[in-house]
């Protein structure tokens, strides 16, 4: 399906930053009605954007120097040959709200002589009226992501490996030779440990602590040595995110591709397979009705906020749902307004706060 039928989608490049908390927070700005602003507050309604945590795991697989002999002497199924792998781990989804033009722009004007306020997220989206700067956030609660882990060295790529190449293997003149001795090296390893384990070892540690530290060496020397035969595997994780600004209706799009050789490449590029963002209609705002079943007009001078409809998100990868989220979504709604006297009624002003991801209110109340 063309993939025009979505606004836009912005590549947020690089491995995402650790996250202790599942939240995305933005900075705030307090904006007062003022007679230098023709007592108005100019404000933009969000739309909805989706966030598409993509994470992929790499594992380079490496042979070792004796992997031709590891069925003899150790009865292996070793890496016979260097391999690097890229697989999907998991897909994150998220939604936060972002100003994509000036049509949603607004402006509520106040009565002469009074002061009220609103408390905007640095993009003009409102997050309360009348209400104190610290009692409203643009923390939008989310599902957390993960963090890109990098490759770790492996055991042969340690220091342990060198130590436990004794002077016979170096003088060796044949892999061969060497692999016998590494092969008999590792069984000596393990008889050191099953004495020591029994007791029967003929320098045994001083304590328990000296037992462990002396265990884990051995157990260190004979992955080493293991490894030269088996080979080693690298594993590490990509992580990186994209948004996407779906239309106001059913839409297909290709976030990107995930190549086992290369990993998240682009959308374009065919070396990979598609991760798709499918999304439904489940419902549409609709605007609300008087008494009389008709519906109701926009309030003159009116406080304008949105009534979000609602969206089914699936990401679909090599024909399987791997993400779902059911969402209020901005771009599905309409919208509305609430009468600006209310907020500043003398005896009762009203407050209000909104949702900065649709532009809703989520509580209406005097003060």
């Amino acid at each position: 399906m063309n993939i025009n039928i979505f606004t836009r989608i912005a590549l947020i490049m690089g491995a995402v930053a650790a996250v202790s908390l599942p939240a995305s927070a933005q900075t705030t700005k307090k904006i007062s009605a003022t007679k230098a602003s023709d007592n108005g507050i100019i404000y933009s309604l969000p739309s909805t954007a989706l966030k598409v945590t993509v994470e992929v795991e790499k594992v380079v697989k490496q042979p070792g120097d004796f992997a031709r002999y590891a069925r003899k002497y150790l009865n292996l199924n070793p890496v016979m040959t260097p391999s690097t792998q890229y697989n999907l781990k998991s897909v994150t989804l998220n939604a936060e709200g972002v100003t994509v033009d000036n049509e949603e722009r607004y402006m509520v004007q106040f009565k002469n002589g009074t002061t009220p306020y609103m408390i905007l997220t640095a993009d003009n989206i409102p997050l309360g009226i009348n209400v104190d700067e610290e009692s409203v956030t643009a923390t939008v609660a989310a599902n957390p992501i993960p963090t890109a882990v990098a490759p770790q060295p492996t055991i042969l790529q340690q220091p342990v490996a060198r130590q436990v190449v004794t002077e016979e293997m170096i003088q060796a003149q044949s892999t061969a030779k060497r692999a016998e001795l590494a092969a008999a090296k590792i069984y000596e390893l393990r008889q050191s440990r099953n004495d020591i384990i029994s007791g029967d070892a003929d320098n045994m540690p001083s304590d328990g602590k000296a037992m462990q530290l002396a265990l884990d060496n051995l157990a260190a020397q004979e992955a080493a040595l293991t490894a030269m035969f088996a080979g080693t595997e690298q594993h590490s994780t990509e992580v990186r995110t994209f948004t996407i600004i779906p239309e106001d209706d059913d839409s297909r799009t290709i976030v990107c591709r995930i190549s086992a050789t290369r990993g998240i490449v682009d959308d374009t590029d065919l070396s990979g397979d598609p991760l798709w963002v499918d999304v439904k209609v489940v419902s549409r705002g609709q605007l609300p009705l008087a008494e009389s079943g008709e519906v109701r007009k926009f309030p003159k001078g009116g406080l304008a906020y949105r009534i979000p409809g609602n969206a089914s998100v699936d990401v679909i990868y090599m024909d399987n749902v791997v993400c779902s989220l059911q969402l209020p979504m901005a771009q599905l709604g309409t919208v509305f307004g609430v009468e600006p006297g209310m907020f500043v009624d003398k005896k009762a002003p009203a407050y209000a706060r909104f949702d900065p991801t649709t532009g809703s209110i989520i509580e209406l109340g005097a003060r």
